[in-house]
């Protein structure tokens, strides 16, 4: 079987998503920074990076229902050359806004970047399947979500220190075009990566847009409840929940621990790695299969290490610099965390795209992308609810994340119990999309 990992297609997608999920934490990470103890500390109160979480949320939330229509009526491929060349010009705004110093502009600009991202993901995750076809699927994810992850360790590792070098915890003058150039870059790179993506074919053109996102969501959960996807969307919505609230947690270790923020990103690194080594490993462990056996491995693991972040004192290793961060307790147990996450996330992520109809799947993936970024959206009001309640030691809020996790996912692998017979019809009854790519790449943009 010819290895479609390696199709030059589906590579330039891969270069896409890098390229867009390190500007995303570029400009998120930044800000975050700002927020807790940088510019613009106390702008927003405590646990003001709540606030930048909502408003990097909820345009996924009102915009996912028509980005799926757009990727189910025309070409992925074009729908991605459109939003990734809108990318370039809100760098800039996000640019100017650190620039001259005004929160409200970098946070308009946040929003504007995450509207463009939420017509990216049913583009970019339907068109996985298209692709590599069904039978790489899990392999696919997690090759893709392997290098998404180093893309977020690559962009808050570069927003760590941007932040102190635009503006420094010292009594000195920063580096104010910094942010711009910064973001500037990598938006034209994810611009060009976009140009060598194969050819796909368009979509149902007689699709009929719903422009209420409500009424279409409603119809979609209606269609999904009919099978399992609906439990196996709300089981990856759910852990958007608990990592929402753990990443908020996370930078607060510059408070916690008494680092730099350049210091306090390595935590944000070691958690990318883990995430994509987690995900590399799952993807290589289910081979050709779609394998829900690993949801409960990933559950138990992400229930585990996050109570030992919460019951285990922090502390520094030995050493100097990022050394003492890398080798802390606090990076192992989030090491922990985030390769179990990657056991937890690709079969759910295979399996919405592998289950979802042909014709539908950009409607039904826009749909998950919704709900979960709803389930993230309230990840950042409850940590903002909670945040004073644990004062000077946010990362007790690990407790909940444990005993949710534990529940949840307690809950969802009952439900799901009976999968394996839907993935065996599936194997039985599909095509590969992907077989027929060699008489079908023309350009349609």
């Amino acid at each position: 079987m010819q290895n479609k990992l390696m199709h030059p297609g589906f590579l330039s997608l891969i270069a896409t998503q890098f390229f867009g999920a390190m500007n995303d934490n570029v400009l998120k990470g930044i800000l975050t920074f700002m927020v807790i103890d940088g510019a613009w500390a106390g702008h927003l109160g405590s646990g003001g990076q709540g606030i930048v979480g909502i408003c990097f949320t909820v345009p996924f939330i009102l915009l996912s229902a028509f980005a799926g229509q757009l990727a189910d009526r025309y070409s992925k491929r074009t729908v991605t050359l459109w939003v990734k060349a809108l990318e370039i010009p809100i760098a800039g705004l996000a640019g100017y806004g650190f620039f001259v110093g005004n929160l409200w502009i970098t946070l308009a600009a946040l929003v504007a970047l995450t509207c463009q991202s939420s017509f990216f993901g049913p583009a970019k995750y339907g068109m996985i399947p298209e692709l590599v076809g069904t039978g790489q699927l899990s392999r696919a994810n997690g090759t893709i979500n392997m290098l998404t992850n180093v893309a977020v360790i690559v962009g808050t590792l570069i927003s760590g220190v941007v932040s102190d070098r635009y503006s420094p915890q010292a009594e000195q003058s920063g580096v104010l075009w910094l942010p711009a150039v910064a973001l500037l870059l990598v938006a034209i790179l994810g611009f060009v990566s976009s140009w060598f993506l194969t050819g796909l074919r368009p979509g149902d053109s007689s699709i009929q847009y719903r422009l209420n996102p409500f009424e279409a969501y409603i119809h979609t959960v209606k269609q999904m409840k009919k099978t399992p996807l609906f439990m196996i969307m709300m089981a990856w919505a759910y852990f958007y929940l608990l990592a929402g609230i753990a990443l908020f947690i996370v930078p607060e270790y510059t408070l916690v621990l008494n680092v730099s923020r350049a210091e306090a990103s390595v935590l944000m690194g070691v958690l990318g790695i883990a995430i994509g080594v987690g995900c590399g490993v799952a993807g290589y462990v289910s081979g050709r299969d779609i394998e829900p056996r690993l949801i409960p491995v990933g559950a138990v693991g992400l229930t585990v290490f996050f109570f030992l972040l919460a019951f285990v004192p922090p502390s520094l290793a030995g050493g100097e610099g990022s050394a003492r961060i890398a080798l802390s307790n606090v990076a192992w147990f989030i090491l922990g965390a985030g390769f179990f996450a990657g056991f937890y996330i690709v079969p759910l992520q295979s399996l919405l795209q592998g289950l979802s109809p042909d014709s539908q799947r950009g409607q039904y993936l826009g749909t998950a992308n919704a709900i979960s970024f709803g389930f993230m959206t309230l990840a950042a009001v409850f940590y903002w609810l909670v945040r004073d309640l644990f004062g000077d030691q946010p990362q007790k809020i690990f407790y909940l994340c444990s005993l949710l996790m534990g529940l949840g996912a307690g809950f969802f692998i009952w439900k799901l119990s009976g999968i394996r017979s839907h993935l065996e019809s599936l194997e039985m009854g599909r095509t590969d999309p992907s077989d027929e790519l060699s008489s079908n790449e023309v350009g349609s943009a």
